[in-house]
């Protein structure tokens, strides 16, 4: 399939800023960028029509980027708590995805759609992450995530200490009953063979 042309309504990263001329693959243009409103298709009459309305597009990109900015501002440092089940080691049972923080922002007073959070993977491990929002295509800000089993753990996370390290000392305590308990079985099990020796 040959390449699509595209005018860029904004800026998209990577890619280019408002008003250039970009050439990307059918699937992009089609699944992301024509359907969002980031870019129209480079004919002549779409170049006609963005020449025109230019001034106004970038008005219009002007106010929403201030208006980003402010919330940017207002916003700043802000932490969210994920409370999710996790094995021993720390490995989630499941990972905190796009879609949960943007819900766990939303519940803290900033308003985004899952598509606004950068997150190159899922979350799989407990601890605490400072991921990327974008709030508008040239402001981002950081929201601080901590993904932990409770509230107590999310405050001790908060504070820099290591929770997997005072799991260890635990799970160790636990190894050394077990032993014990092991042992008890082989001692009954010699008394009894002493008591009825073979024949």
């Amino acid at each position: 399939m040959s390449a699509v042309e595209l005018i860029l309504l904004q800026r998209v990263e990577k890619l280019g800023q408002m008003g250039e001329i970009v050439t990307v693959k059918p699937g992009y243009a089609r699944n992301f960028l024509l359907p969002q409103g980031k870019a129209i298709r480079a004919n002549a009459h779409n170049r006609e029509r963005f020449e025109r309305e230019r001034v106004q597009l970038e008005a219009q990109n002007l106010k929403r980027r201030e208006e980003a900015e402010r919330l940017s501002e207002r916003m700043h440092g802000l932490s969210v708590i994920l409370i999710r089940q996790a094995g021993d080691s720390g490995s989630l049972y499941g990972s905190v995805t796009t879609r949960d923080i943007a819900e766990a922002t939303t519940q803290a007073g900033l308003t985004i759609s899952r598509s606004k959070v950068i997150l190159p993977e899922p979350i799989k491990q407990l601890g605490v992450y400072e991921v990327r929002v974008a709030l508008h295509p040239e402001v981002s800000m950081q929201v601080s995530v901590n993904v932990a089993r409770s509230e107590e753990e999310a405050e001790r996370q908060a504070r820099g200490e290591e929770i997997g390290a005072e799991r260890d000392d635990d799970a160790s305590g636990f190894v050394e009953e077990a032993v014990e308990v092991e042992a008890a079985p082989e001692e009954a099990v010699a008394e009894t063979t002493e008591e009825h020796p073979a024949a």
